[in-house]
């Protein structure tokens, strides 16, 4: 596998919010957001982002030998 030397990385929206060209129709947050309840739930990508944070990018190297 090729390695890439990458010195940081940006989420593009931490919760499920309104897009102009998609409404509320597209969910990319990390956190699912129940819009009647304001409810906020951890997606699996969020978990992911914390150990990848938490490990100082060490688990992309543990899912990449998978």
């Amino acid at each position: 596998m090729l390695e890439v030397d990458v010195r940081g990385y940006f989420a593009w929206s931490l919760l499920d919010n309104f897009e102009w060209s998609h409404g509320f129709a597209k969910r990319f947050g990390l956190v699912h957001v129940d819009f009647a309840t304001q409810e906020r739930t951890p997606k699996a990508s969020a978990r992911y982002y914390a150990e990848v944070a938490r490990s100082r990018g060490a688990a992309l190297s543990r899912r990449s030998a998978r």
